[in-house]
Parts: structure tokens; sequence; C-alpha cells
């Protein structure tokens, strides 16, 4: 389709639209499983890459029986795509936080339970940060600690409230609380019926759920020996697979707290096997003005009282 000579002359609205849907289907690995996220037909989406191809002169994606596949050429305006849209954000951001009247978004991210954790606030801390800044538009995701450091680093989120097991030095931590994580079984667990020493020497012949995750220095001393049998990150899940009655796990002790008031599971070994998980707050080390995030943190210190840093 190329050819000698050509411009693509001014870069406008409708081309940047096009260049969206473009990423969209890429990131969703083709045009049917992009539907639903543009929520338009696949014969819609397929005019709109057919134009955008038409205006670039270029073919950007194989399509057919084959599957679907980037081009050479469509890789790097994929690529491309990704640092114009970053662009736009980061220069509608700034235009943003330049206005007297403070405006725009604030994109936050939470890892599992933290948001309705009293030793968190963040009900709070949204309310006094909407008195303050009522016309800023506040979005909220619940993701693993991983996915928050990559989409604070990326500038995908604000704000991240999460369990800090490393410290990344792209980001900085502001320390919440701290969580004591004890080994749960079920009442009816083999374990359950054995004292206190026979827990401690049988706990890591049996079954265990973890996070999957590379711990702390701490935490790794409890787990590594266990026999690690199942991954899930989320509480809520890894609660699951211990009802069960197949696995044996670690939780924080307030999560844990009403289950085992009703009895459903037991602590395990608890005068040997428990570790501490810190919760913080994280934000990227960056000179980009952002004054929904500052103005969040300042909230932050206002509302919580002792706030440190935890490194």
């Amino acid at each position: 389709m190329s050819v000698k000579n050509y411009s693509l002359g001014q870069v406008g609205d409708y081309e940047i639209k096009q260049l969206k849907v473009f990423k969209t289907v890429v990131d969703c690995g083709g045009f049917s499983a992009a539907e639903t996220s543009l929520n338009i037909g696949r014969s819609t989406i397929s005019l709109h890459i057919s134009n955008l191809e038409s205006r670039l002169n270029l073919v950007l994606c194989k399509r057919g029986r084959g599957g679907f596949s980037l081009t050479e050429e469509g890789a790097i305006i994929y690529k491309m795509t990704e640092n114009l849209l970053e662009s736009l954000d980061a220069f509608r951001t700034t235009v943003n936080n330049l206005n007297a009247s403070l405006t725009g978004k604030l994109r936050i991210a939470l890892s599992d339970k933290v948001s309705l954790d009293p030793r968190s606030h963040f009900p709070e801390l949204v309310r006094h940060f909407s008195n303050v800044a009522p016309e800023v538009f506040i979005t909220t995701n619940v993701a693993s600690m991983t996915n928050i450091e990559r989409m604070v680093l990326n500038d995908e989120a604000d704000v991240g409230f999460i369990p800090y097991h490393r410290k990344l030095d792209g980001l900085d931590y502001i320390h919440l609380y701290n969580d004591r994580c004890c080994i749960y079984a079920t009442k009816d667990h083999p374990l359950a019926s054995l004292s206190l020493q026979e827990q401690e020497e049988q706990v890591d012949t049996f079954p265990a759920s973890h996070a999957g995750l590379k711990y702390h220095e701490q935490a790794s001393e409890q787990i590594h020996q266990m026999k690690l049998s199942s991954i899930s990150y989320f509480y809520d899940s890894r609660l699951a697979l211990i009802l069960s009655g197949l696995y044996i796990g670690f939780l924080p002790e307030q999560y844990a707290e009403p289950y085992v008031k009703s009895g459903r599971i037991v602590p395990i070994a608890v005068n040997t096997r428990h570790y501490n998980l810190g919760v913080a707050v994280a934000t990227k080390k960056t000179a980009q003005p952002n004054r929904p995030r500052e103005l969040f943190l300042e909230v932050l210190h206002e509302t919580v009282k002792d706030l440190r840093a935890p490194y």
C-alpha cells in the first residue's frame, strides 16, 4: 500500500479516534474480542481499521482464518499510538492541574479488602477529598500488588493502596498499618485436632494455598518449606480454598477473625508460624504535576495519624 513521497499531513480528532480503536483491537487480540470493549459491532470496527489503514497508507494487521496478527508496520504504529495517547493524557492532566478550579480525574487502585478495612480510612478519605475537590472524577480499581505497582509506574493509576513485600525505586510509600498473618485450616482439618507442637511438626506436610508472590524475608521463612499446592492471591478466593478442607493458608488475623469466631476456621501453629505484612499507599516518583494526587495525599496525612514511610 505504501508509496514514495506519501505525506500524512495533519492528525485530527478523527484519526485519534481510529487509533484508539486500533489499540483496543490489538489489546483484545482481534476484532470479535474488541466488540465488548468498544461497544460497537465488528463491521464498524473493521471499517475504522480499514479507514485508518487508508489514511496512513499502511497495512496494519492481518485478519482471516489464520487469526488476527499485526504486520511489522502495524507493530510500530501500535507502539507509537501508545506513546501518543500517553502524551495526550499527560497534556490533559497538566492543563487540568494548571486550572484555577481543581478538575480532572483521580485514579485509585486498591489491593484486596483494603478499601473496607477501617484502618485505611478509605471512605473518610474519599469524603474529605470530595468536599475539597467536588469536580474531580474518582475512579477505583481492585488489583493484585504487582498490577497496582505496574499501574502506578505506567501512569495508569495515581495512587495505589498495597500490601508491600518490596521497595521499587520508582515508587514512594506511606505506611498505613500492619497485619499479622497466620495459618488457618477448617475445624475438621486433620491439623485442627493436634496439639500446638504437633501442628508445628506437621504443618508443612499438608497442601497449602499461597499468594504466588515473591515475599519479603520474614514471610519467605514461613512459607518456603510449606507444601505449596495452589495459588490464590485474593483473600476471598484463598479463604474459599481453605474452607474446602483441602488446603491450609495464611490470612491476616483481622480478616480471618469473623470466620474464627463462627468456628469455620481455626489458627494453626500460632506460636511460631506467623509474619507481619504492612499496607501502604504508593505513588510514583515524578516531577509531573498532578494536583488531584497531591491533594489526596494532603487529605491522607490530615485524616490518618502517625503516617510514615515504611522504608
